[in-house]
């Protein structure tokens, strides 16, 4: 068993890395702190495991191809009066080896064995495939 645990999670709404980044720019996605943040309803059971190293990877129209590491996990309680947790992250995003991902509900625990490498330096500022031909591309192991 690793000593860390990601997470993985649908950016709804979203159409390829640089819609993310535009939505964590504006200042509706960050936290009292001035850092970005996701919140969800759900309370991760792996507290202890994620805040020990891991991520959130970002799935864009079905494909993973993104992450930032998790800085915190913050209790928000917004003004229904119901208890989230404001996962906390470090500003950028980081591209990853495009993998297919199907839909799913919240977030999921991601392992770091099954977690999609990092795109080599010199390609986090490429020019983005077209998030369909990502996902094509990745079906077939090309990516």
């Amino acid at each position: 068993m690793s000593r860390f645990v990601n997470l993985v999670k649908l950016s709804v709404g979203t159409e390829s890395v640089e819609g993310l980044e535009r939505w964590q720019d504006s200042p509706r996605s960050h936290g009292p702190d001035g850092l970005p943040r996701h919140v969800t309803r759900m309370w991760p059971k792996r507290e202890a495991e994620i805040l020990a190293g891991g991520s959130i990877y970002w799935v864009i129209k079905g494909t993973i191809l993104c992450r930032q590491p998790i800085r915190r996990l913050d209790e928000v309680i917004r003004q229904d009066g119901i208890r989230r947790c404001g996962i906390v992250l470090e500003p950028g995003l980081i591209r990853v080896a495009a993998t297919p991902k199907r839909a799913f509900q919240g977030w999921r625990y991601l392992d770091p064995a099954d977690a999609p490498a990092d795109l080599p330096q010199h390609r986090q500022d490429e020019d983005p495939l077209p998030p369909q031909l990502s996902a094509a591309l990745a079906e077939i192991g090309v990516l």
